[in-house]
């Protein structure tokens, strides 16, 4: 009876972890570009990497589903215009990893390149996410929170492309002055790493303008002249949309109807967390009874 017990107690505690969630974020991308992206997902400071981001491709029109785990931290991008050569190197126009793979490895993306910033859970069960153009800009994205704005759920993007007017234009992509030069003044390094020192570009001041809920160089973000881009929410999914149309509003709140994941969710996961506990008790208690019973019999 002991040893039946100890599989059940195994069992419950099974079950009831894989009800609980190991993934507890799912991101939704979308292509309403006119070609075919592949986007890639990587993780920073240490987080889970994402086997399912390496090899996604999304012909126009299509969608897919990344699953992140409770904590994790990671950029997400769209390589565009991406082939293999005669010799079977992957290369890609935009976003490129630079690993002659599809599969990008853990590399980091090569500008110019739009990309989208999560942090989930980074902070008292808060999610922190923005679309930043700090590393050039290569097509629109947009994030909107799937949640029922419990937290201040913004929607944010760049979506307004270059449009003729980026100071270091190439094929309809936007390079950053950094990438185009090089230099320290313009890269924030050396003799201008610190805040200060380090001033916009031309190419952030015209992305300032453009896209205003974006960071476009390294001190953007915490400007306090500029808007805030920092963007928290709490329990949410998150629609991810490659060339959204440019009329959609961003940096505004999201609508209630817009919601997939209520406050449920968290309140069921701590029902199944407190049920894991209590099942774990009984058992264990009745595991303890049938040892004190089996020694009586023993004994008596």
């Amino acid at each position: 009876m002991a040893d039946t017990l100890f599989l059940v107690l195994l069992s419950v505690n099974a079950i009831l972890l894989i009800s609980s969630g190991v993934y507890s974020t799912k991101l939704k991308l979308e292509n309403e570009c006119s070609y075919t992206v592949w986007p890639r997902a990587v993780p920073g400071n240490g987080s889970q990497p994402l086997t399912a981001a390496t090899t996604l491709t999304l012909e126009p029109g299509e969608s897919a589903f990344i699953f992140i785990p409770s904590s994790w931290y990671g950029q997400l991008w769209a390589r565009t215009r991406c082939s293999y050569d005669f010799t079977g190197r992957f290369t890609c126009l935009t976003g490129d990893c630079d690993t002659g793979s599809a599969e990008c490895d853990s590399a980091q993306t090569v500008p110019p390149v739009t990309v989208a910033e999560f942090n989930i859970s980074g902070n008292a069960g808060l999610d922190f996410y923005g679309v930043s153009a700090t590393r050039g800009y290569n097509l629109a994205m947009l994030v909107v929170p799937q949640s029922d704005g419990e937290a201040n759920c913004m929607a944010t993007a760049c979506v307004n492309g270059p449009n003729g007017g980026c100071p270091h234009e190439t094929s309809g992509s936007c390079t950053t002055t950094c990438f185009a030069f090089g230099d320290p003044k313009n890269c924030c390094s050396g003799a201008y790493v610190r805040r200060g020192v380090c001033n916009p570009s031309e190419y952030s001041s015209y992305f300032g303008s453009r896209c205003p809920w974006a960071p476009s160089y390294v001190y953007d973000e915490n400007d306090g002249k500029k808007k805030n881009r920092a963007f928290a929410c709490s329990m949410a999914d998150y629609l991810i949309t490659f060339c959204p149309h440019p009329s959609l509003a961003t940096g505004r709140k999201v609508a209630a109807g817009a919601k997939t994941r209520s406050s449920s969710a968290g309140k069921t996961k701590t029902v199944i967390l407190i049920a894991l506990v209590v099942v774990t008790m009984v058992i264990a208690i009745l595991l303890i009874a049938s040892k004190v019973l089996d020694w009586i019999q023993l004994y008596v």
